[in-house]
Order: structure tokens, then C-alpha cells, then sequence
């Protein structure tokens, strides 16, 4: 007897994520401990997209059950997903479900409602092709031919696919796979374009952290404005974009805009140039936030659609981040407002479940994160946790390293300790988010 993480239905508008573990061979995935065997497990499957009106079902044929047997099985799991949604939004595509012959022919159809087309499928398979032969080659400078002959596979695309597959192996405890991507990930960084320029981005961000915590509570509109001017690439302005945008307002401008007029020839094309950067980047990342907090108010909506408020919160506490606290908030004091009482109720509810919930999970995985016992240990606890890496974790782990950094400076013996183990989880994180950042 072996444990398999065993999921029949993935319905991607209860549970966004449920996508990802489908098409990342998470789920329904068997490894034998023993022997080594590993394969897809032969289980019924409905997957479910309200937004793109999909709903498909998979019945492995080798399980050779009749067909009246098949829809015993797969009717419940179709009810559920009707069950689960408000009648405004319960179509025609619900009576008609789409059957699959085959596993692969219903992960062409999610693949194809997602834009994604037969040649890029080709590519893609190219990429795996290149994966595997990295993985399977004798030595390093195997590997490093076998790079250079593919360089131009060798994307944004490539780096996603390769983070996927190395979360997954992570996830399914297949520990030799895991080291063995974990090494390949490094002649990835070192030996290949892309690689050096995201190893170089973590460093710009890290060099922008520390000089905004250097600059500690001397950091002004005008400092950090000095620290924007001396950045000595586009990748450290874009860090300070990235940790400082609520400094980079109307004055923040006003000042640089001053700084042009006083100027002229040469400098003058620079800070024009600068500005130019900084705007640019402000409005991508502007952008980032706006479909963040989308997404934050979309879960919100979907909770406050549910009849029961409290188990809908619980049942989506890992998906519940800072932002859509804030918007539950924001979303309470508009209803209050409105002196819309019902609606009052609901976000009260919902607000309450949370306060009550237990340390952020934010937190919990920092604290977590510092209990691991050595290097190794820490990164299989990242890749284990991928998925909430996201701008809010760093933010969270930012702050602490500020406040413990603080601490340390001013004799705190225990702060000075912790500094040490906090900066190894910063830094080890930050290469992580990076990659995951890359990855979307």
C-alpha cells in the first residue's frame, strides 16, 4: 500500500489553484517508495471553468466500467459543480458536458480555451524534451552543450516550465529529481542569458533592500529620489520601484522634474531618460496591483455569495492574503455607507472568521521557515510553499528583516541572533519569488 493524493474533481471557479494541479501532474500521481515506479493513476474526472462555460469528463477507459456505471460516478461530481453556483450564473454548457476518449484530448481543450495553440504545444513539448535531456546528461559540460545548442528555447517560458516541473518533483517527495533540478536550476542561472539576468535582478533587489534600510528613518521623498538617480542599471531602479512605489508620488516627481529644469546638455538627456524609466515601470507595476486587488475583491464577492460565511471563509483561508482582508474592510466601511445592513452582516462575518483565524500565513511560514535546521532543508521548504511567495510574503519578510535589523543595532542580543537566521530566509526567498515572478 502507497499514499497517492487522489482529486476527481477540479473545479477551477471554487478553486483557482485546482487548474494547477491538474496540469502540473500533481494530483493523482502514484510513487512507489519502494521500487521507484511512478505514473498517472487511472481515476474518473470532471474539470469545471465557469468563466470559459467548460466542463469535461474523463473516464479512463482501461477501468472498463459501462457506461450507465460511469455516469453513477461522474452525475454527483457534475451536481456538485452545479450545487456550488448562484443561479445567475448556472448555463446551458452545464446540461452538455464535453466527454474525453482520452486524458491528453482533455487537457488540449483547457489548453486551447486558454489561447494556447498546437504550435505552441509543439514548443512547449521541445522545452520538455531539452529538460529531460539536462537532466539525464553524464556531466556539466554535457549539460552546457546541450544548452548552447538550445539557446533558443531557452525563455521566459522555458524558466516556467522548468519551475513547475521542479515544484512538482519537490512536492511528490521524489527528493533525487528535486537535487538534481535544484543543480541543473544553477548552471541555469550561471550559463544562459536569461538565468544571468534573473540572478541579476535578485541581486539589484537585493542591494536596493539594504539601502533602504540603511537609510532608515532618513529615508525622504528627496534620499530616496538620490538613491533612484545613483542606481547603476535599469534592474536597481526597478527594485526601488518594486519596494518603494508609495514614496514615488506627485512630489517625488515635482522634485526630479525641478532637478531636470536645473540642469542642462548631457545630465539634463539622463533625468529625462530616468523619468522616462520610472514612469514606465510605475505604470507595470500599478497594473500588478490592480489585478491583485481584482483578484482579492473576486474572492471576496464569491465568499459573500455563499450561504454559510463562515465555512466558505475557512474553506478558502489559503487563498485569503492581506489584500483581501484590506478589501473585505474597505468593502465594509462602502456598505456602511450605503447603510446596507445585509451586506454589513455578511462582511462582519467574514471579517470576524478571519481575525479569529490564526498567525497569518505569511507569518506561519516565516516562523516555519526559521526552524529549518541547514541550507537544504530551507530551499525544500520554499519549493514546498511556492505558491505563496507572492509580493505580500515579501512585503511581510521585508519588514521583519527591517524591524529585527533594527533591534540588533540598538544591543538586542536575541534580535542580533534571529537577524542572522532571517537574513539566510530573506535571501534564499528572494530567489525563489524571483523565479515564481518569472514563471507568470
Amino acid at each position: 500500500m502507497i499514499a497517492a493524493n487522489i482529486e476527481q474533481l477540479f473545479d477551477v471557479t471554487q478553486d483557482p489553484q485546482a487548474k494547477q494541479r491538474l496540469l502540473g501532474g500533481i494530483s493523482n500521481m502514484a510513487r512507489c517508495p519502494h521500487c521507484g515506479y511512478q505514473g498517472r493513476l487511472a481515476t474518473p474526472i470532471v474539470y469545471h471553468d465557469n468563466e470559459k462555460e467548460l466542463l469535461l469528463t474523463f473516464f479512463p477507459p482501461e477501468l472498463n466500467v459501462p457506461l450507465n456505471e460511469q455516469e453513477k460516478i461522474v452525475g454527483p461530481l457534475i451536481k456538485k459543480v452545479t450545487d456550488s453556483l448562484p443561479s445567475e450564473k448556472r448555463k446551458g454548457y452545464l446540461l452538455k458536458p464535453v466527454a474525453n476518449l482520452s486524458y491528453e484530448s482533455m487537457i488540449k481543450l483547457i489548453l486551447e480555451k486558454d489561447g494556447v495553440t498546437s504550435e505552441m504545444l509543439k514548443e512547449q513539448q521541445e522545452r520538455v524534451q531539452v529538460i529531460e535531456r539536462l537532466l539525464q546528461a553524464s556531466s556539466k559540460d554535457v549539460r552546457s552543450e546541450i544548452l548552447k545548442q538550445n539557446e533558443k528555447l531557452i525563455d521566459e517560458q522555458f524558466f516556467a516550465l522548468f519551475s513547475r516541473l521542479a515544484q512538482s518533483a519537490a512536492g511528490s517527495g521524489q527528493e533525487a529529481m528535486a537535487r538534481a533540478m535544484f543543480d541543473l536550476q544553477n548552471q541555469l542561472l550561471e550559463e544562459t542569458a536569461l538565468g544571468r539576468q534573473l540572478k541579476e535582478s535578485v541581486g539589484e533587489l537585493e542591494a536596493a533592500t539594504k539601502s533602504l534600510q540603511e537609510a532608515g528613518q532618513r529615508l525622504t521623498r528627496e534620499k530616496l529620489l538620490d538613491l533612484v538617480l545613483e542606481s547603476p542599471n535599469d534592474a536597481r531602479i526597478k527594485a526601488y520601484v518594486s519596494l518603494a512605489r508609495g514614496g514615488m508620488d506627485y512630489q517625488f516627481f515635482q522634485s526630479l522634474s525641478e532637478k531636470i529644469d536645473r540642469t542642462s546638455g548631457e545630465e539634463k538627456a539622463r533625468l529625462e531618460t530616468v523619468r522616462g524609466k520610472l514612469l514606465d515601470l510605475i505604470n507595470d507595476y500599478d497594473k500588478q496591483v490592480e489585478a491583485r486587488y481584482k483578484q482579492a475583491h473576486d474572492l471576496v464577492e464569491k465568499i459573500l455569495a455563499q450561504d454559510d460565511i463562515v465555512r466558505a471563509v475557512r474553506d478558502n483561508l489559503q487563498n485569503i492574503t492581506q489584500d483581501v482582508a484590506d478589501i473585505a474592510s474597505q468593502m465594509l466601511r462602502q456598505a456602511s455607507e450605503r447603510n446596507d445592513y445585509a451586506r454589513m452582516g455578511k462582511l462582519q462575518k467574514m471579517i470576524e472568521v478571519l481575525r479569529q483565524a490564526s498567525t497569518p500565513p505569511e507569518i506561519e511560514l516565516i516562523e516555519h521557515l526559521l526552524e529549518s535546521p541547514d541550507d537544504a532543508a530551507l530551499e525544500k521548504r520554499l519549493a514546498d510553499n511556492q505558491g505563496m511567495l507572492d509580493d505580500q510574503f515579501m512585503q511581510a519578510l521585508i519588514g521583519l528583516v527591517a524591524q529585527i535589523d533594527q533591534a540588533a543595532e540598538q544591543g538586542n542580543p536575541e534580535a542580533k541572533a534571529l537577524s542572522e537566521k532571517l537574513g539566510k530566509v530573506y535571501k534564499t526567498a528572494m530567489k525563489f519569488s524571483m523565479k515564481r515572478n518569472l514563471a507568470q
